[in-house]
């Protein structure tokens, strides 16, 4: 009778005392590592970086590769949040200037054998990432804000294939965002077809220089080694 009397008791704490304690502390530890994040929050800033370095200039990639398809996720309710991240009617994306021109040769070496890409998402606001976070906190899917992700430096992004005739997607065996094993880039229990379309995707872009996620077949990005500030 003691002992269950006792055991409620502790229990009673740890929900009432300890618990809450807990959570607290997570919470000052997430906002402190966002609070840490230095990021250029004007456009005067952001045109300061580009002056000194014109390879920082962020290029709006449907303007330099007219037929790319965009896919825009995040300014429609088809992602895993269920609802605009992005301004509604958003339609163009943008990336550094670099791994953007890489990406226009991609699109021309691709289209010589009658594909083409899909744009998913490439830069993406600082706080988006954080509140990507907050309903996720799962580094293998969601970039954690303590040092800002290459999506928020106008370094990464998310697409697929397309076949130019039809119009459609290449098979990927799970669709962008799905946070499975599934959607592994080198999953060799899919079939036949899927492993090849992410290997031709995969080849392609890191033949040009991007580097590829092991956890999300649609994610690439290019190297910061010019000290890309997060946006």
């Amino acid at each position: 009778m003691i002992y269950k009397i006792v055991l409620k008791y502790y229990i009673l704490y740890f929900l009432t005392t300890v618990l809450p304690a807990m959570n607290l502390l997570y919470a000052q530890a997430d906002k402190s590592l966002k609070n840490n994040v230095k990021t250029l929050n004007s456009r005067q800033a952001y045109l300061a970086t580009v002056a000194k370095d014109p390879a920082k200039k962020l290029i709006g990639l449907q303007e330099l590769i007219p037929d790319l398809v965009l896919d825009l996720r995040y300014a429609s309710g088809n992602n895993f949040v269920k609802k605009e991240m992005y301004p509604a009617g958003t339609k163009e994306t943008f990336l550094r200037y670099l791994p953007a021109l890489q990406l226009q040769k991609i699109q021309a070496e691709l289209n010589a054998s009658g594909l083409g890409l899909k744009i998913y998402d490439a830069y993406r606001p600082f706080s988006v990432t954080v509140a990507f976070w907050d309903l996720v906190k799962d580094s293998r899917y969601v970039a954690k804000p303590v040092n800002g992700s290459a999506h928020n430096r106008g370094l990464a992004v998310d697409l697929t294939l397309v076949d130019l005739k039809t119009g459609k997607e290449l098979d990927m065996g799970t669709d962008f965002d799905d946070f499975s094993s599934q959607a592994g880039s080198r999953i060799k229990t899919l079939p036949g077809i899927v492993v090849a379309n992410r290997q031709k995707l995969r080849d392609v872009m890191m033949r040009f220089g991007f580097k590829k996620l092991d956890t999300e077949w649609w994610h690439f990005s290019w190297a910061n080694d010019r000290g890309y500030e997060v946006l």
